[in-house]
Formats: structure tokens, C-alpha cells, sequence
């Protein structure tokens, strides 16, 4: 007899075990933050925790350590209808303190159901910010002309954690990259709305912001040149009929150059051209892919 009941409470407790394995659990849904910083005054400065309630109950939620300490209290008896449920966390305690670095989870009670979980998902709170620990710029001399030839400027970093690599030019964000990655490259082809920059100096600076949205200090600024074509001087005197030198500048295969009534094409480089033969102004106009530099050629009567 003692063997036929001890096989009966076994097969008691076997069925109330798989009833309660079918029973569906009253939360469902669960979607929260990863990580997030309570400093970082940016969207991210608050976690997110978001679940779906089968039935319409009564919440008390809190935040627990790794200890199964509670920290944090981010609702007492709210009344939540059935369907979705979003609180906010600000990583804080309730001395609104800001917690240490590490792993929380949320705990969720509902009242009515008498039903008490801790969420499967962590939440890290991270208040160090990245920091830029290497920073290489080339070409620093650059034309956005669209030749296929230098026609930007890259930004090769690498950064003390994952985080997404930021371009400044001139102080504005300009490149961000996609992913959150240790190491990178930013490419910046000297353009503002698809519209290339005109010829000058351009201050370039990297950062990087984290997923949980702490921002590295911003490197010293590298200074580059957008230059499509340059002369190496802007005034020649010269006598009529003597030739003469001038240095052009340009990523261009060939440039055009115009003086008086002579023209022709070349390479760039030290280019010689023939005054005119008559006393006066002229205008030597070099072109590079549809951008032009000019020089006051001024002709003297020869000796």
C-alpha cells in the first residue's frame, strides 16, 4: 500500500507540474535596454522597459543588482490595463543617486495575479565615455571634383571601446559611422547637401559616442586643404616676348591654360609659358576639371 501511494502523490505532482508548465505566464513581450548612461544628458540617459500584460493588474516594479539587492523603486500599485506597459528607469537610486557601473534587472509583482518575476534582460548602466587613443588624416591636401583622383580626405581612428566614430569639419558633426566598432575609418568628400566646398582650409576633428550614449572628447583639430587648382604665385612681370614659370597645383591628369591668345594643355607642374609680345595686362587663366586659378601677367616693353 505504501509503494501504490507513494507511485500516486509522484503522479499527482507530475500532472500539476506540466498543468503549470502549460500555463501561460501573465507577462509577455518583454523589450528593454541593453545598456544606457544616466549622464550622458542625450535620448539614452533613461532605460527603457517595455512588456505586454495578458490581463489588466496592479504593478510594483523595482530595480535589483546582481545581489538580488533592490536599489531602485520605479513603481508602486500602478494600475496597468492588459496590453502594453512602459516604464523608465534613470539608473538612479531613491536618493537619486546615480548607481554604479554595472548589471541591473527589473522585478515586476503583479498584485492581483499574485504573480512576482525578475526579467531575463539586463540592464548595464555605463558612464565612461570613449576616448580617441589614435587618430591618422590623409591626403591633407584634397579636390572634391569627382576625377577619381583624391577626391577626399579619410579619417582612420581607433577608439578604448565599441563606439560609433564621429567626423567634425569646422566644429559641425559632418560623418557618422553605422556601427559600434573599437576601430574605423570617417570619409569626408568635402561636401555640405551634395554641393562641393570651395577651395580653403578645413579644420577636421574626431570624437565617438557609445551605445549608451557617452561622448569621447573631441581630438585636436587636424587642418586639411580643399584645393582643385593652385598657382604659385598670383602676379608676373615679365618682358614682352620672354618666357617665363609658374608652379601649378591640382590632382588633375592635365589643366587648360589660357594667356592673351595662346592656349594649350599640360600636367601639372612647373609650367613655362611666352609673354606677349605687346606691353599691357594679361590674365593667365589655368583650369582643372571645370575650376580655375588666374595670375596677373603684367608685359613690359623688352630692354
Amino acid at each position: 500500500m505504501l509503494v501504490v501511494a507513494l507511485l500516486a502523490a509522484t503522479a499527482v505532482a507530475f500532472g500539476l507540474t506540466e498543468v503549470l508548465k502549460l500555463q501561460k505566464s501573465p507577462i509577455t513581450g518583454t523589450n528593454i535596454v541593453k545598456v544606457f548612461s544616466p549622464v550622458c544628458k542625450c535620448a539614452t540617459a533613461q532605460a527603457a522597459i517595455r512588456f505586454k500584460l495578458r490581463e489588466r493588474d496592479v504593478l510594483d516594479v523595482s530595480i535589483i543588482d546582481s545581489n538580488d539587492v533592490v536599489v531602485a523603486t520605479i513603481a508602486t500599485g500602478r494600475a496597468a490595463p492588459a496590453g502594453r506597459v512602459l516604464l523608465r528607469w534613470d539608473g538612479r537610486d531613491g536618493a537619486g543617486q546615480v548607481l554604479p557601473e554595472g548589471e541591473y534587472r527589473p522585478r515586476v509583482h503583479l498584485r492581483e495575479a499574485k504573480f512576482t518575476t525578475v526579467l531575463p534582460n539586463p540592464i548595464r548602466i555605463d558612464v565612461t565615455p570613449p576616448v580617441v587613443l589614435a587618430l591618422d588624416v590623409t591626403p591633407l591636401v584634397f579636390s572634391p571634383d569627382g576625377d577619381g583622383r583624391a577626391d577626399g580626405v579619410g579619417a582612420t581612428y581607433r577608439l578604448s571601446e565599441d563606439a560609433r566614430g564621429v567626423l567634425f569639419v569646422n566644429g559641425e558633426r559632418r560623418v557618422l559611422t553605422k556601427f559600434a566598432r573599437p576601430e574605423g575609418r570617417l570619409d569626408w568628400y568635402g561636401k555640405i547637401a551634395g554641393e562641393p566646398l570651395r577651395a580653403g582650409r578645413y579644420r577636421l576633428a574626431v570624437g565617438a559616442r557609445d551605445p549608451a550614449g557617452n561622448v569621447a572628447r573631441r581630438t585636436p583639430p587636424v587642418v586639411v586643404r580643399i584645393r582643385y587648382v593652385a598657382l604659385g604665385r598670383n602676379r608676373v612681370e615679365v618682358a614682352a616676348d620672354a618666357t617665363f614659370a609658374i608652379r601649378v597645383s591640382s590632382d588633375a591628369r592635365t589643366v587648360r591654360w589660357r594667356l592673351g591668345a595662346r592656349s594649350g594643355t599640360a600636367p601639372p607642374g612647373t609650367l613655362r609659358f611666352r609673354a606677349p609680345t605687346q606691353k599691357g595686362r594679361y590674365t593667365l587663366i589655368v583650369t582643372a576639371n571645370g575650376r580655375s586659378a588666374r595670375a596677373a601677367v603684367i608685359v613690359r616693353e623688352r630692354p
